[in-house]
């Protein structure tokens, strides 16, 4: 994106208006009633945030059409239509595609937040296909991970195999695990990627475990990943959008939806607002530079609140954090004693917005 483009930075989650239209005038925009020039800015984005949706009203002409779509589109715009013209399924089926699939819904009190998530569903493909024009090679990512759950390494590793639009090596920290553990030989022999093993005793404190092997990484990129977490296929990929349009030095996700294993349930908060600038962002989705990794220090040797710490460093060294939307992330909760995060169960039945019985993510996940 060229620099004074629209991003998705300041996406409303809750809407507060009705629907608006995006219609033409001679080969010019006209916004919720308003004409606009191209290429669109951030003020014509911006009149548009609260509102449900923007529907095309499609003109006899093609100037300025698809300019004006994709713009709306990779801003996280809920731009939609009941159909795409022929000429748009040709030039672009993807986008005619998603414009047809979704449509914002009559406004009941009793099921608004999970209307306005799938609205941020629909915002987030749309995104990620304007976006996704303009890049080149796929990011080298290396994906850090510390593990003393040899159990969980199977789904962990697998996750990180179907990841999409990117290159990725893992390093794997063993805590206090040797690599011969029979989970853990399973595990690494099934990984069809790159991965390094590096091995460290239980005494150890966590932060140590997972610096040791973050200063093994070889790519571009260093992820945080945590073993016992949910990530879509996308979760990296969308990672490096919002890295791309917002410039950020770091970026994470919120920290939104999380299953409650011992209750089995699953809970979103909206607390945290997304596709903004912030000094947190949930710690097992850190992305970062690995020359900006290193400059910052690394992480400490803390037994835990090791992200919480890395974050607080590289922000006093003046290091710019984005928080982009959590909808392809979730945090298994299980009791309080087995996380470095410590909070009881009940703090997130209490922050909820939303509480559904089982596992129950986003489709963004794409959960089986």
């Amino acid at each position: 994106m060229g620099e004074g483009d629209p991003t998705p930075l300041g996406y409303v989650r809750t809407p507060t208006a009705g629907p608006a239209e995006l219609s033409f005038d001679d080969g010019r925009p006209v916004l919720a009633g308003e004409t606009a020039s191209l290429p669109l800015t951030v003020a014509d984005v911006a009149r548009l945030r609260l509102h449900d949706g923007v529907r095309v009203r499609w003109p006899d002409g093609r100037e300025g059409v698809l300019e004006a779509v994709l713009a709306l589109a990779a801003a996280g715009v809920p731009v939609h239509a009941g159909e795409a013209p022929a000429w748009v399924e040709d030039a672009d089926p993807g986008l005619a595609g998603l414009l047809t699939s979704w449509a914002p819904q009559e406004r009941d009190d009793s099921v608004r937040s999970v209307s306005d998530l799938r609205r941020e569903e629909h915002s987030l493909r749309l995104r990620r296909h304007a976006l996704r024009r303009d890049t080149g090679a796929p990011a080298k990512v290396s994906v850090v991970m510390s593990s003393k759950r040899p159990g969980l390494l199977g789904s962990a590793l697998a996750q990180i195999a179907r990841q999409r639009h990117v290159e990725v090596e893992v390093v794997l920290g063993l805590h206090g695990v040797p690599a011969a553990h029979d989970d853990v030989r399973r595990a690494v022999e099934a990984f069809p990627l790159p991965i390094t093993v590096v091995e460290a005793d239980a005494s150890a404190p966590f932060g140590e475990v997972l610096d040791q092997a973050a200063r093994r990484a070889g790519g571009d990129e260093i992820a945080k990943w945590d073993d016992d977490d949910w990530y879509s296929p996308e979760h990296l990929a969308d990672l490096l959008l919002a890295r791309a349009y917002s410039g950020a030095d770091i970026v994470g996700t919120a920290a939104e939806f999380f299953y409650l294993e011992p209750l089995d349930v699953t809970i979103r908060r909206t607390d945290y607002t997304s596709e903004i600038w912030s000094d947190h962002v949930a710690g097992g989705t850190i992305l970062v530079p690995r020359d900006r990794f290193h400059e910052v220090g690394g992480f400490e040797a803390l037994p835990r609140g090791v992200d919480a710490a890395f974050l607080k460093t590289a922000h006093a060294a003046g290091a710019r954090i984005y928080r982009t939307q959590g909808l392809g992330y979730v945090l298994r909760r299980s009791l309080a004693a087995g996380h470095t995060w410590q909070l009881p169960l009940a703090h997130f039945l209490r922050v909820a917005t939303n509480q559904w019985r089982g596992f129950r993510p986003s489709r963004i996940l794409e959960a089986a």
